[in-house]
Protein backbone atom coordinates (compact mmCIF):
# COMPACT_ATOMS: atom_id res chain seq x y z
CA UNK A 1 0.00 0.00 0.00
CA UNK A 2 2.86 2.36 1.08
CA UNK A 3 4.78 1.83 -2.35
CA UNK A 4 1.33 2.25 -4.42
CA UNK A 5 1.18 5.57 -2.19
CA UNK A 6 4.33 6.62 -3.12
CA UNK A 7 3.66 5.70 -7.01
CA UNK A 8 0.48 7.48 -7.09
CA UNK A 9 2.81 10.67 -5.77
CA UNK A 10 5.34 10.49 -7.74
CA UNK A 11 2.88 10.69 -10.95
CA UNK A 12 0.45 13.72 -9.65
CA UNK A 13 4.28 15.43 -9.29
CA UNK A 14 5.11 14.26 -12.73
CA UNK A 15 1.89 15.94 -13.85
CA UNK A 16 1.97 19.40 -11.74
CA UNK A 17 5.90 19.93 -12.82
CA UNK A 18 4.52 19.46 -16.36
CA UNK A 19 2.33 22.43 -15.45
CA UNK A 20 2.76 26.44 -15.29
CA UNK A 21 1.49 27.14 -11.64
CA UNK A 22 2.87 30.92 -11.59
CA UNK A 23 1.80 31.50 -8.06
CA UNK A 24 4.70 29.20 -6.72
CA UNK A 25 6.60 28.08 -9.64
CA UNK A 26 8.10 29.85 -12.61
CA UNK A 27 8.50 33.60 -13.24
CA UNK A 28 7.40 36.40 -15.42
CA UNK A 29 9.32 39.43 -14.37
CA UNK A 30 12.65 40.00 -15.58
CA UNK A 31 15.36 42.68 -14.38
CA UNK A 32 15.87 46.03 -15.81
CA UNK A 33 18.61 46.12 -18.57
CA UNK A 34 21.58 43.33 -18.62
CA UNK A 35 23.32 42.95 -15.36
CA UNK A 36 27.10 43.04 -15.58
CA UNK A 37 27.62 39.68 -14.17
CA UNK A 38 29.25 36.48 -15.97
CA UNK A 39 27.23 32.94 -15.39
CA UNK A 40 28.93 29.77 -15.08
CA UNK A 41 26.98 26.16 -14.01
CA UNK A 42 28.68 23.39 -12.13
CA UNK A 43 27.59 20.88 -10.01
CA UNK A 44 28.08 20.54 -6.02
CA UNK A 45 28.93 17.04 -4.51
CA UNK A 46 26.93 16.29 -1.86
CA UNK A 47 25.37 12.98 0.57
CA UNK A 48 22.01 13.54 -1.88
CA UNK A 49 23.21 13.47 -5.31
CA UNK A 50 25.10 16.50 -6.96
CA UNK A 51 23.84 19.89 -6.62
CA UNK A 52 23.55 21.19 -9.94
CA UNK A 53 24.40 25.13 -9.23
CA UNK A 54 24.37 28.43 -11.01
CA UNK A 55 27.29 30.30 -10.29
CA UNK A 56 27.12 34.54 -10.98
CA UNK A 57 30.11 36.63 -10.66
CA UNK A 58 29.90 40.56 -11.23
CA UNK A 59 31.78 41.68 -13.61
CA UNK A 60 33.55 44.48 -11.40
CA UNK A 61 33.74 42.06 -8.61
CA UNK A 62 36.59 42.68 -6.01
CA UNK A 63 39.31 40.42 -4.80
CA UNK A 64 37.76 37.68 -2.18
CA UNK A 65 33.61 39.07 -2.87
CA UNK A 66 31.34 37.86 -0.15
CA UNK A 67 29.16 34.89 -0.92
CA UNK A 68 25.01 34.86 -0.98
CA UNK A 69 23.81 31.16 -1.75
CA UNK A 70 20.34 31.27 -3.16
CA UNK A 71 17.64 28.77 -3.06
CA UNK A 72 14.09 29.22 -5.46
CA UNK A 73 10.99 28.29 -4.71
CA UNK A 74 8.32 25.62 -6.04
CA UNK A 75 6.79 24.31 -2.86
CA UNK A 76 9.28 21.72 -2.19
CA UNK A 77 8.28 19.77 -5.08
CA UNK A 78 9.36 21.45 -7.97
CA UNK A 79 10.96 24.82 -9.51
CA UNK A 80 14.51 25.15 -10.69
CA UNK A 81 17.23 27.86 -10.56
CA UNK A 82 16.40 28.84 -13.97
CA UNK A 83 13.44 30.58 -12.26
CA UNK A 84 16.07 32.68 -10.52
CA UNK A 85 18.21 33.00 -13.08
CA UNK A 86 17.64 36.89 -14.50
CA UNK A 87 17.64 38.22 -10.69
CA UNK A 88 20.75 35.99 -9.35
CA UNK A 89 22.92 38.13 -12.07
CA UNK A 90 20.91 41.39 -10.86
CA UNK A 91 21.88 40.40 -7.47
CA UNK A 92 25.35 40.09 -8.06
CA UNK A 93 25.71 42.80 -9.94
CA UNK A 94 23.65 45.36 -7.57
CA UNK A 95 25.56 43.58 -4.34
CA UNK A 96 28.61 42.64 -5.46
CA UNK A 97 28.10 39.26 -4.21
CA UNK A 98 29.51 36.03 -5.98
CA UNK A 99 25.77 34.48 -5.81
CA UNK A 100 25.31 30.46 -6.19
CA UNK A 101 21.85 29.69 -7.06
CA UNK A 102 21.34 25.91 -6.09
CA UNK A 103 19.08 22.74 -7.76
CA UNK A 104 18.73 21.53 -4.52
CA UNK A 105 16.50 17.77 -4.54
CA UNK A 106 12.48 17.59 -4.57
CA UNK A 107 10.10 15.49 -3.03
CA UNK A 108 8.42 13.67 -2.75
CA UNK A 109 11.63 11.34 -4.23
CA UNK A 110 13.58 13.33 -1.68
CA UNK A 111 11.43 13.57 2.49
CA UNK A 112 12.25 15.94 4.98
CA UNK A 113 14.80 16.29 6.01
CA UNK A 114 17.01 15.80 3.53
CA UNK A 115 16.73 18.68 1.14
CA UNK A 116 17.61 20.90 4.49
CA UNK A 117 20.40 18.65 5.06
CA UNK A 118 21.72 19.00 1.46
CA UNK A 119 21.56 22.68 1.71
CA UNK A 120 23.60 22.62 4.35
CA UNK A 121 26.38 20.46 2.73
CA UNK A 122 25.89 22.80 -0.52
CA UNK A 123 26.59 25.79 2.13
CA UNK A 124 29.81 23.86 3.58
CA UNK A 125 31.05 23.17 -0.30
CA UNK A 126 30.80 27.15 -0.61
CA UNK A 127 32.71 28.16 2.52
CA UNK A 128 35.46 26.14 0.97
CA UNK A 129 35.60 26.32 -2.66
CA UNK A 130 34.35 30.19 -3.10
CA UNK A 131 37.79 31.48 -3.44
CA UNK A 132 38.13 29.36 -6.90
CA UNK A 133 35.92 32.32 -7.97
CA UNK A 134 37.52 35.22 -6.17
CA UNK A 135 35.41 35.07 -3.51
CA UNK A 136 35.88 34.19 0.83
CA UNK A 137 34.23 31.48 1.99
CA UNK A 138 33.96 33.38 5.39
CA UNK A 139 31.92 36.10 4.16
CA UNK A 140 28.52 33.77 3.58
CA UNK A 141 25.04 35.20 3.19
CA UNK A 142 21.85 32.56 2.08
CA UNK A 143 18.49 33.41 1.21
CA UNK A 144 15.57 32.19 -0.82
CA UNK A 145 11.75 32.39 -1.90
CA UNK A 146 9.38 30.42 -0.68
CA UNK A 147 10.63 27.04 -0.32
CA UNK A 148 13.74 28.77 -0.40
CA UNK A 149 12.90 31.04 2.31
CA UNK A 150 12.23 28.23 4.92
CA UNK A 151 15.52 26.03 3.93
CA UNK A 152 17.12 28.97 4.27
CA UNK A 153 15.79 30.07 7.95
CA UNK A 154 16.55 26.10 8.14
CA UNK A 155 20.11 26.04 7.21
CA UNK A 156 20.76 28.86 9.72
CA UNK A 157 18.72 27.13 12.48
CA UNK A 158 20.90 23.76 11.60
CA UNK A 159 23.85 25.33 11.72
CA UNK A 160 23.46 26.85 15.45
CA UNK A 161 22.44 23.43 16.41
CA UNK A 162 26.24 22.49 15.07
CA UNK A 163 28.18 24.94 16.82
CA UNK A 164 27.38 27.81 13.79
CA UNK A 165 30.42 25.84 11.86
CA UNK A 166 29.29 27.56 8.86
CA UNK A 167 30.03 31.78 8.99
CA UNK A 168 26.64 32.88 7.89
CA UNK A 169 26.33 36.69 8.13
CA UNK A 170 22.85 37.13 6.99
CA UNK A 171 19.43 35.74 6.06
CA UNK A 172 16.98 36.64 3.63
CA UNK A 173 13.69 35.58 3.92
CA UNK A 174 11.29 36.09 0.92
CA UNK A 175 7.56 35.33 1.66
CA UNK A 176 8.50 32.21 2.94
CA UNK A 177 6.23 29.32 4.38
CA UNK A 178 7.67 28.92 7.88
CA UNK A 179 4.37 26.95 9.94
CA UNK A 180 3.91 24.08 7.84
CA UNK A 181 2.29 22.10 10.96
CA UNK A 182 -1.01 24.53 10.62
CA UNK A 183 -3.29 23.25 8.53
CA UNK A 184 -3.74 25.27 5.25
CA UNK A 185 -6.94 25.70 5.26
CA UNK A 186 -6.41 27.66 8.86
CA UNK A 187 -4.02 30.20 7.46
CA UNK A 188 -5.69 33.75 6.40
CA UNK A 189 -7.15 33.45 2.94
CA UNK A 190 -6.70 35.73 0.15
CA UNK A 191 -8.40 34.86 -3.63
CA UNK A 192 -5.04 35.13 -4.92
CA UNK A 193 -3.29 32.51 -2.01
CA UNK A 194 -2.14 29.30 -3.03
CA UNK A 195 -5.26 27.07 -3.05
CA UNK A 196 -5.25 24.95 0.25
CA UNK A 197 -5.64 21.42 -1.56
CA UNK A 198 -2.64 22.46 -3.12
CA UNK A 199 -0.61 23.66 0.04
CA UNK A 200 -1.60 20.24 1.63
CA UNK A 201 -0.92 18.14 -0.84
CA UNK A 202 2.99 19.52 -1.34
CA UNK A 203 3.09 19.45 2.65
CA UNK A 204 2.29 15.75 2.37
CA UNK A 205 4.40 14.97 -0.53
CA UNK A 206 7.37 16.40 2.08
CA UNK A 207 6.89 14.71 4.87
CA UNK A 208 7.29 10.56 5.53
CA UNK A 209 5.22 11.71 8.57
CA UNK A 210 3.10 14.69 9.47
CA UNK A 211 4.56 15.21 12.46
CA UNK A 212 8.24 15.92 11.42
CA UNK A 213 6.61 19.49 10.29
CA UNK A 214 6.94 19.97 14.33
CA UNK A 215 10.22 19.84 13.80
CA UNK A 216 11.80 23.29 13.90
CA UNK A 217 13.49 22.69 10.89
CA UNK A 218 10.65 22.03 8.98
CA UNK A 219 8.53 24.73 10.81
CA UNK A 220 10.82 27.52 12.15
CA UNK A 221 8.09 29.35 14.26
CA UNK A 222 8.15 26.44 15.95
CA UNK A 223 11.63 26.65 17.08
CA UNK A 224 12.26 27.74 21.19
CA UNK A 225 13.91 31.15 21.54
CA UNK A 226 16.71 29.75 23.06
CA UNK A 227 17.48 27.81 19.50
CA UNK A 228 17.10 31.62 18.02
CA UNK A 229 19.46 33.35 19.78
CA UNK A 230 22.70 34.15 18.14
CA UNK A 231 21.20 33.76 14.43
CA UNK A 232 22.36 35.83 11.61
CA UNK A 233 20.23 39.43 11.04
CA UNK A 234 17.22 38.60 8.46
CA UNK A 235 15.75 40.49 5.82
CA UNK A 236 11.98 38.81 6.19
CA UNK A 237 10.02 40.08 3.12
CA UNK A 238 6.30 39.54 2.96
CA UNK A 239 3.10 39.96 0.37
CA UNK A 240 0.01 41.24 1.87
CA UNK A 241 -2.35 39.09 -0.13
CA UNK A 242 -0.51 36.11 1.26
CA UNK A 243 -1.48 33.21 3.51
CA UNK A 244 2.22 32.74 4.84
CA UNK A 245 2.84 36.56 5.61
CA UNK A 246 1.06 36.11 9.00
CA UNK A 247 3.34 33.27 9.83
CA UNK A 248 7.11 35.04 8.27
CA UNK A 249 5.93 38.27 10.16
CA UNK A 250 5.79 36.01 13.50
CA UNK A 251 8.84 34.54 13.12
CA UNK A 252 10.41 38.18 12.47
CA UNK A 253 8.76 38.89 15.81
CA UNK A 254 10.71 35.98 17.46
CA UNK A 255 13.60 36.42 16.24
CA UNK A 256 13.36 40.09 17.21
CA UNK A 257 12.78 39.25 20.66
CA UNK A 258 15.68 36.79 20.67
CA UNK A 259 18.04 40.00 20.13
CA UNK A 260 18.56 39.52 16.17
CA UNK A 261 18.57 42.54 13.89
CA UNK A 262 15.60 41.95 11.31
CA UNK A 263 14.30 44.26 8.43
CA UNK A 264 10.82 43.52 7.60
CA UNK A 265 9.56 44.84 4.90
CA UNK A 266 5.69 44.15 3.93
CA UNK A 267 4.41 45.01 -0.12
CA UNK A 268 0.14 45.07 1.07
CA UNK A 269 -1.32 44.54 -2.22
CA UNK A 270 0.76 41.78 -3.80
CA UNK A 271 0.26 38.06 -3.49
CA UNK A 272 2.81 35.09 -3.10
CA UNK A 273 5.39 34.92 -5.62
CA UNK A 274 5.21 38.80 -6.71
CA UNK A 275 9.10 39.03 -7.05
CA UNK A 276 8.81 36.46 -9.81
CA UNK A 277 5.12 37.48 -11.31
CA UNK A 278 3.76 40.22 -9.49
CA UNK A 279 4.10 44.28 -9.57
CA UNK A 280 7.42 44.76 -11.66
CA UNK A 281 8.00 47.98 -9.41
CA UNK A 282 7.61 46.08 -6.57
CA UNK A 283 9.84 43.26 -6.91
CA UNK A 284 12.19 45.24 -8.71
CA UNK A 285 12.44 46.95 -5.36
CA UNK A 286 12.30 44.02 -3.28
CA UNK A 287 15.03 42.61 -5.14
CA UNK A 288 17.05 45.59 -5.04
CA UNK A 289 16.04 45.70 -0.92
CA UNK A 290 18.31 41.89 -1.30
CA UNK A 291 21.22 43.78 -2.60
CA UNK A 292 21.48 46.44 -0.96
CA UNK A 293 21.43 44.15 2.73
CA UNK A 294 23.82 42.41 1.38
CA UNK A 295 26.31 45.35 0.43
CA UNK A 296 25.89 46.78 4.35
CA UNK A 297 26.44 43.21 6.09
CA UNK A 298 29.05 43.06 4.05
CA UNK A 299 30.04 46.69 3.77
CA UNK A 300 30.61 46.68 -0.09
CA UNK A 301 30.73 50.61 -0.91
Amino acid sequence: MEEQQKAQQLEMIRQIRQQQFTQVDGGTLTPPGTPAAQRSEITIPTSYGEARTHVYVPLDARESAPVFINLHGGGFVMGTPEMDDPWCAYVADLSGCIVFNVDYVLAPEHKFPSTVYQCYEVAQWVKNHASEWGGDGSRLAIGGHSAGGNLSAAVCLLNQQKGGELPIAYQILDYPPLDLDTDPANKPDFEEAIPVDIARMFNAMYFENMQDARNPLASPVLASSSELVGLPPALVITAGRDSLAAEAVQYAQMLQKAGVPVVHREYPGEAHGFTHNGTSANAEEAWQLMAEQLKQTFSIA
